[in-house]
């Protein structure tokens, strides 16, 4: 069994990280950091109140942008159900792609942010609570990411509810990431992290249902 959840870590890790696709996330979060300045100016105090919440902004589309890549190519191809009959669970599957996952986009945003922080004219303190805010609050987005690639994988128009899905799920993480920036305090990272922590916990769960769901259909 061990050996088969490393085989499938590494699996998903190469699947998310290799290729243009695995890309995406960083190039978007790091063309968003570079053209902001030109979009608003070059105010440097207009920048360093607004740089943060729009770098957690970037955060959280760059999180979202692989989630037709994330369940439902492996529903479409039965994998899910050639490992059901070894006996792994869903859950198990859900819960090593949900770090794969993460570790395909969050380390490489968190290092693009030193680079962001002087484009936008981040000071030291804010730079440390926009990172300590995306190590607690990824997490979350990446588990957002995967309950709702498993429940939109069998839908016809999947896409189409991407939004209207993610919109609830993602805002709280949102308000308490940008808000411990813009407030200039650790306290609301520390309800990110909580939220992200919750939202971890419930995801193997969540969509391991929906993809059972799927197979019954």
């Amino acid at each position: 069994m061990r050996q088969i959840l490393i085989s499938l870590f590494l699996r998903d890790i190469k699947a998310f990280s290799l290729g243009t696709g695995g890309l995406l996330p960083f190039l978007f979060f790091l063309v968003i950091a570079l053209l902001y300045p030109f979009a608003v100016g070059s105010d440097p105090i207009l920048l360093a109140k607004t740089g943060g919440g729009v770098l957690w902004i970037a955060a959280l589309l760059s999180a979202l942008l692989p989630l037709d890549r994330l369940i439902l190519p492996d529903v479409r191809l039965g994998f899910f159900d050639q490992l059901h009959l070894r006996g792994i669970s869903e859950e198990l599957v859900i819960a090593v792609r949900l770090l794969a996952h993460w570790l395909s986009f969050a380390p490489l945003l968190i290092f693009t942010c030193f680079p962001a922080a002087i484009l936008l004219n981040l000071d030291k303190t804010t730079l440390v609570i926009l990172i300590t805010g995306l190590l607690a609050g990824t997490p979350g987005l990446a588990a957002v990411g995967l309950i709702v690639s498993a429940i939109t994988a069998g839908l016809r128009a999947s896409t189409a509810l991407y939004g209207l899905l993610l919109i609830p799920l993602t805002i709280p993480i949102l308000i308490f990431g940008a808000g411990a920036i813009s407030r200039n305090e650790v306290t609301s990272v520390v309800f990110a992290a909580s939220i992200s922590l919750f939202l971890v916990a419930i995801t193997p769960f969540v969509a391991g249902v929906a993809i059972r769901a799927e197979r019954e259909n």
